[in-house]
């Protein structure tokens, strides 16, 4: 069996320094991933997000099956830090109820139910936004909340496949491939938190909320980026390169006498220092089929088999020292332990652990955010389902402990 990492305890932050969103009320009805990675960065950075859930098993995200600890997965942990979490039967008036007057104190509300199912609730944008009109309402969808498909259900590796970016990945000869990490979907999260900044800066102006919506697909499309720019300009249809955007030998994937690196050397200066001062053939410049641009793309396959050649002659560090010398771009090609264990993330202190209810203390990957002025908060684990119910109630909303019992009886936060 693997050991778990040794991590260290987390270095609290300055007492009394500021947070960047203190004072802000996040209403959280959002599940998975695209939606609780854009309230953990709210979150983060210290606003208030109350995270809604079914009782009944609450976020999906919490019962997957990579790791768990302390009962909760690994998925549900990573993006859900930093929230105060309660559980509400929405098919009870009286939780709908209860989330309506959340929503009422709210500057923000996120949701990523499928389509129609906050209109049903009555907490649509239109049916909440006349009770509070500085509200802003940011709605995470597959397929945005109008149109033909705005009832169809979808996720990140749909809208990687349908939206052309799922072609760019993977090798010409081989299928296209997903991203390891569902990276539309965290994008689709950093957008929608931006875009909820942006609303928030214009209420500032204007005096009013509004609301804003993320699509997966309208980000899977916009991260084809100049592959699909290139497209529209040509309308010659991209493929895959593996690792080696459009073929290039000087860029990708080496092999050393003793382990992989990668290399970078995307323009005529770099690639004169790796042939001169690494590799020490200066034939790879003068030779009239690799001494410019054009030529080497068109001898591309002679010019990598030259190159990996001289590479696999040699030992790892051999190599890594003198493109450092250089000035190559160059990197190990590790996996995720050596990465998490390398110093260069080390070093930055991206990794910690924080105290959990169940667990005793659980991992942390720290924001990748820094504000010199107004850093993260303290981390504080995700959640238990439903744990900040009552606490919650009475705080934000001023329920005394009779009308707790009465919403207990009623069944608001499921089967007791």
């Amino acid at each position: 069996m693997t050991a778990r990492p040794q991590l260290p305890e987390r270095t609290p932050r300055e007492k009394g320094a500021p947070t960047a969103l203190d004072g802000l009320l996040v209403v959280d009805f959002t599940r998975v991933v695209a939606g609780p990675a854009c309230t953990q960065t709210l979150a983060d950075f210290g606003a208030e997000v109350i995270k809604i859930e079914n009782p009944d098993g609450g976020d999906d995200s919490r019962h997957y099956e990579h790791a768990e600890i302390g009962g909760e997965s690994a998925a549900y942990l990573s993006l859900n830090r930093n929230k105060r979490g309660i559980a509400l039967d929405l098919t009870k008036p009286e939780a709908r109820k209860v989330a309506r007057e959340l929503i009422n104190r709210a500057d923000v509300v996120v949701e990523n139910f499928s389509g129609g199912v906050m209109k049903k609730f009555g907490l649509d944008y239109d049916s909440v936004a006349p009770d509070n009109p500085r509200l802003v309402y940011c709605s995470i969808s597959a397929y945005g909340r109008k149109g033909p498909w705005a009832l169809r259900p979808g996720f990140d590796p749909i809208t990687q496949a349908e939206s052309g970016f799922m072609s760019l990945n993977g090798f010409p000869d081989g299928q296209p491939v997903r991203t390891g990490s569902p990276i539309v979907d965290m994008a689709t999260g950093m957008s929608a938190c931006n875009a909820i900044l942006m609303a928030l800066i214009a209420r500032d102006k204007l005096g009013r909320g509004q609301q804003v919506e993320v699509a997966l697909i309208d980000i899977a499309v916009s991260m084809t980026g100049f592959f699909g720019m290139a497209y529209l300009i040509n309308g010659e249809n991209p493929g895959r390169f593996g690792n080696s955007p459009n073929g290039s030998p000087s860029v990708g994937v080496y092999e050393a006498s003793d382990g992989p690196f990668y290399i970078a050397c995307a323009n005529d200066r770099l690639y004169r220092r790796l042939v001169t001062e690494v590799l020490e053939r200066p034939d790879l410049m003068t030779d009239p089929e690799f001494a410019s641009r054009k030529a080497r793309t068109a001898n591309k396959e002679k010019l990598r088999a030259a190159i990996a050649q001289v590479f696999a002659g040699d030992r790892l560090e051999h190599w890594m020292a003198k493109m450092k010398q250089a000035n190559i771009p160059c990197g190990y090609l590790r996996t995720v332990e050596e990465g998490f264990n390398a110093p260069e993330v080390r070093e930055r202190h991206r990794l910690s652990q924080i105290p959990h209810p169940t667990a005793g203390a659980v991992p942390n990957i720290e924001s990748p955010l820094s504000l010199g002025l107004t850093p993260i908060v303290d981390p504080v684990a995700a959640p238990l389902l439903g744990q900040h119910t009552k606490d919650v109630l009475r705080k934000t909303l001023g329920y005394d402990d009779s009308r707790i019992a009465e919403l207990t009886k009623a069944g608001v936060f499921g089967a007791v």
